[in-house]
């Protein structure tokens, strides 16, 4: 669930601003991007659908579990930030073999970035702006990404109070990537109450968002 990855301030355009009801866009300051949070759009779930087939393409000879549309775009009605986070989960023993194929494909391999079980890639394209993760079966990581996704969909009432929190926070024009992940995990410990993962497991994720 990071930031987007953008290379220029002209290289996407940026969405309407609609307040906290919709969007908060800040602009461009020395070369780095602002947090952008934009409403929910109909077209997320048909690009990751798009970029979903072409991923099972190039992973064609890897025993690939499944294809996961994650992250707050996966969650109609939800705003977020106009990136879509995708995780292709293998087993274990087949990681490599996953790496392997992404990197012919045009993926370029970040490494774990700090998250056991995780691989991270760029895109070789930014239609749509994407972050692909090739994660191994029933890390905590995957558990967790899906597990918010579950109960995000189900309550309406937990989606709407994490948008308004996502959009709170992005309207701080001082705010910053690592600020801005910590600043979501209270909402995200209520949604991760709600779910099958234990209190030790919950603790885990709090403190991989907040450092402590």
């Amino acid at each position: 669930m990071g930031c987007a990855e953008l290379s220029s301030p002209r290289s996407q355009p940026g969405p309407r601003a609609l307040g906290v009801r919709g969007c908060v866009v800040r602009p461009w300051k020395d070369g780095l991007m602002a947090i952008e949070v934009v409403e929910y759009s109909d077209q997320w779930p048909l690009q990751f659908e798009t970029v979903s087939v072409a991923l099972q393409a190039a992973l064609a000879d890897v025993p690939v579990r499944a294809i996961e549309h994650v992250g707050s775009t996966s969650v109609p009605g939800l705003a977020a930030k106009p990136v879509l986070d995708i995780d292709v989960i293998v087993s274990e023993e087949h990681v490599a073999e996953a790496i392997e194929a992404l990197g012919t494909a045009g993926y370029v391999h970040r490494g774990d970035l700090g998250v056991a079980g995780r691989e991270a890639f760029r895109a070789p394209d930014a239609s749509p702006t994407r972050h692909v993760y090739v994660c191994t079966e029933g890390t905590l990581h995957l558990r967790n990404h899906l597990a918010v996704r579950s109960v995000l969909r189900d309550r309406a009432d937990l989606r709407d109070r994490y948008a308004a929190v996502k959009i709170e926070l992005s309207a701080d024009p001082g705010m910053d990537s690592a600020t801005y992940i910590a600043g979501k995990s209270a909402i995200l410990q209520e949604v991760l109450s709600l779910s099958d993962l234990t209190s030790l497991e919950r603790a885990e994720i709090l403190q991989l968002a907040t450092g402590h």
